[in-house]
């Protein structure tokens, strides 16, 4: 049973956990979850090799740290995920500081002790209430973030503007004994982020020229994107300077990396079916944009790309069963009626401009199933060899039956399709060998008409 009174607390709760630091506590917790062999942020792909250690020694180390990277990798979710750190809760006193029973640092927590000593009231702090997150804007001020004099509470308690009983506090205060997380750090104001390292480092703070000591037990970290330093801002030397790690992020290194991480973050909708080599190609179009030069890489391409495209990909195919009365089977046509998933993504350069969205959009999807095409043994010669002949196959969008009798005139085509999929099922056979078709046009092996790309989309055309 937990106590209700200090008295109580003292009788039953170990007082040296009292007595550990917020980092004390993350640190001797890591410990344990090592010790055991736990796996350490779960959902969090990719980095096991990388961004994981260096995290890891940064907290057994007692670090302040930031995670610096561009858009879309997974920042602020390792952010939230560090309250697994933390105990699952710890005792305070009921006040606006949530203050050490043992050593309270408010004004109103040190009266209570000595009002009501033994008998004062504990409050348990669940670890989801103890992390406070601030998106840095610019127009974000001091009060925001520390406090600021409230002339009613002075007024009222009959203190100086300069006592702490005068202080309306804000979020990092508010955070004391958890975790304080800022957001895009390069955003806040210099002014700002000055107050963020006195209280940092000295534990002391100015708020409205009122020199104020408040010695916080707060863990701080932040993140920052590398493009946000000369785009929006910058970190100030001094600031930079106190934090104890910097810990580069990055995109999934593999497809099957981004795989994991898309299948965990999409909605998909109960009974549609997304085939492998349509998840390959998935999040081969993230990576083909990132190496596209007419996509801004300095603003990176965010993995909220290959998530949306999932979703969408995989409503088109709803849409389609829906509608036509065919399998709720994902095929290569559905990521060209997701183009709007791309395209609000895409941060383009001049020459992208020209180009316009839709049309960049439409050749990385393209480049992305000749990425993917490699990864299965498809034998492509007689394919080929048909359409060098002057043949020209259309493919309708709705109608199966039909869709299979006309691939089946392209020699091998099915064979390599039924190879592919692994099974004689219409739906997947279809979206088997569309994807064969898709893939050599991606490796420039075919060519797909352009009317295919309209609206509607009901037929596509490949020929030499």
């Amino acid at each position: 049973m937990k106590a209700k009174t200090l008295g109580e607390l003292r009788r039953t709760y170990p007082i040296e956990k009292l007595r550990r630091t917020v980092k004390d506590e993350a640190r001797e917790n890591l410990r344990a979850k090592l010790a055991r062999g736990e796996r350490l942020f779960p959902g969090i792909h990719g980095y096991e090799d990388t961004v994981i250690p260096a995290l890891v020694q940064a907290i057994l180390a007692k670090q302040n740290f930031i995670l610096l990277g561009t858009r879309g990798q997974a920042k602020s979710r390792i952010l939230r995920s560090l309250t697994a750190l933390l105990d699952e809760e710890i005792p305070a006193l009921p006040t606006e500081l949530r203050d050490n029973p043992l050593s309270p640092i408010s004004p109103e927590g040190r009266r209570l002790l000595e009002e009501a000593g033994d008998e004062a009231p504990i409050v348990w702090i669940p670890r989801e209430e103890r992390y406070v997150e601030k998106l840095a804007t610019p127009d974000t001020t001091v009060a925001d973030l520390l406090g600021d004099m409230d002339p009613i509470k002075a007024a009222r308690r009959g203190t100086a503007l300069s006592d702490l009983e005068a202080i309306h506090f804000g979020l990092l205060p508010r955070a004391n004994r958890g975790i304080f997380a800022v957001n895009e750090l390069a955003d806040l104001a210099p002014k700002v982020q000055v107050a963020l390292f006195n209280i940092l480092e000295e534990g002391d703070v100015q708020i409205r020229g009122f020199p104020l000591r408040l010695p916080l037990d707060v863990w701080l970290v932040f993140t920052a994107n590398p493009q946000d330093y000369t785009a929006r801002g910058r970190i100030v030397t001094p600031l930079k300077d106190r934090i104890g790690s910097e810990i580069r992020t990055h995109y999934p290194k593999t497809l099957e990396e981004g795989m994991k991480i898309s299948a965990q973050e999409a909605f998909l909708p109960e009974g549609v079916e997304v085939p492998e080599w349509v998840r390959l190609s998935v999040e081969a179009v993230a990576f083909a944009a990132r190496e596209d030069r007419r996509v801004d890489q300095t603003a990176g391409v965010s993995q909220r790309l290959s998530i949306s495209l999932l979703e969408v990909v995989a409503a088109s195919a709803e849409r389609r069963a829906l509608l036509q009365g065919v399998p709720p089977v994902a095929r290569p046509l559905d990521l060209y009626q997701a183009l709007p998933a791309i395209t609000g993504k895409l941060e383009l350069e001049y020459e992208g401009e020209l180009q316009g969205a839709e049309r960049v959009a439409r050749e990385i999807v393209q480049k992305a199933f000749g990425l993917v095409l490699p990864r299965y043994k498809v034998r492509a010669e007689p394919i080929l060899a048909y359409f060098e002949e002057g043949n020209l196959l259309t493919v309708p969008e709705g109608d199966l039956e039909e869709a299979l009798r006309r691939l089946s005139e392209v020699p091998g085509l099915l064979e390599a399709a039924t190879a592919l999929a692994g099974t004689e099922e219409g739906g997947y056979l279809l979206s088997a060998a569309e994807f064969v078709l898709e893939g050599l046009v991606g490796r420039r092996k075919l060519a797909r008409g352009e009317a295919s790309y309209q609206a509607a989309q009901r037929e596509r055309s490949y020929g030499n």
